[in-house]
């Protein structure tokens, strides 16, 4: 029924890592799948780009001994995290979103979204707000999600696809309950780029406890027809603490700002492929928009909520 979503996962810390990595000379084609929304008539549609080459990362040659492979990570990481504190206040566009839930691969799911940070402006806290609007898979078109930090009992507010028969009815989730987390691999309280990153931070500093990891770094990638850098982290060993396989991150060089994310888990058989874990793609990104309380209120009149 409703759902929540992410608009990261676990290796997006190394998203501003690709700025302090230096990379060898020697180069490999590679290809990855992506999904690029595009116009036809009034239709949705997902296409594939691929990335041009990668490379094997390598520490660069500094007075600065660097101890493990993740140390520039967690480094450009934190300086990443004061910056978009600072710099970016809200941003909407279109996610594309698959994930794997419970062994099931689900279907790709086209959203709208609108993202709000939370901050303080003139004195006054600005919660941290998420709006969604469902356009694919068919059943799901037209459901509407809202959660602000703080509001509606800190629950979260939606409602059905219209063309279902309770799709008018308006309902107040707890976002950590089975009905919203049905068919979601994260609620909705951990999207957004800001928290994701202080977890990540966290994440990275328990695994580079653990051990290495392979880097490998492409400056030649392209999603949505836009320049783009790659980075790509490989878990060969299948043990605690690690959550992933591999997993790649794409920035989008304008905006400085990752637009997708894919990560793996390890083969279930020898010799066998990785399986998909989950992939967000993010279309049409613009960033300090000018977002206000009513782009987060389920009675704004350009919304379907029941009036």
């Amino acid at each position: 029924m409703l759902q929540n979503f992410t608009c990261v996962s676990t290796a997006l810390l190394f998203v501003t890592s690709i700025f302090s990595v230096s990379v060898a000379a020697q180069q490999k084609q590679t290809k990855e799948p992506v999904y690029r929304i595009a116009k036809n008539g009034n239709k949705q549609i997902a296409n594939n780009e691929e990335s041009k080459k990668t490379v094997k990362a390598k520490p660069a040659s500094t007075s600065k001994k660097i101890a493990h492979p993740l140390d520039p990570a967690l480094e450009t990481a934190t300086e990443g995290l004061k910056r978009v504190r600072a710099e970016v206040f809200d941003y909407t566009g279109m996610l594309v979103k698959r994930e794997r839930v419970n062994g099931k691969l689900m279907d790709p799911e086209f959203i709208k979204f609108k993202i709000r940070n939370e901050r303080v402006v003139k004195g006054k806290k600005v919660p941290f707000s998420i709006y969604m609007r469902f356009l694919k898979p068919k059943d799901f078109r037209g459901r509407e999600v809202i959660w602000v930090k703080g509001q509606n009992g800190g629950k979260l507010v939606a409602h059905e696809s219209p063309s279902k028969l309770i799709g008018k009815i308006t309902a107040r989730l707890d976002p950590d309950g089975s009905m919203a987390m049905k068919g979601n691999r994260y609620p909705i309280y951990e999207a957004g780029i800001e928290n994701l990153i202080v977890k990540l931070i966290e994440k990275a500093t328990r695994d580079r406890a653990a051990g290495d990891c392979i880097v490998n770094y492409s400056d030649t990638a392209s999603i949505n027809k836009r320049p783009c850098k790659m980075i790509e982290l490989i878990h060969n060993e299948k043990r605690q603490p690690y959550e992933f396989h591999r997993a790649k991150v794409y920035i989008d060089k304008e905006l400085d700002l990752p637009v997708r994310y894919v990560c793996w888990d390890w083969p279930s058989t020898k010799g066998g492929k990785p399986r998909l874990m989950e992939e967000y793609t993010y279309v049409n990104l613009k960033v300090n928009v000018g977002l206000t309380d009513k782009d987060f209120d389920h009675k704004n009149p350009k919304y379907d909520y029941r009036k």
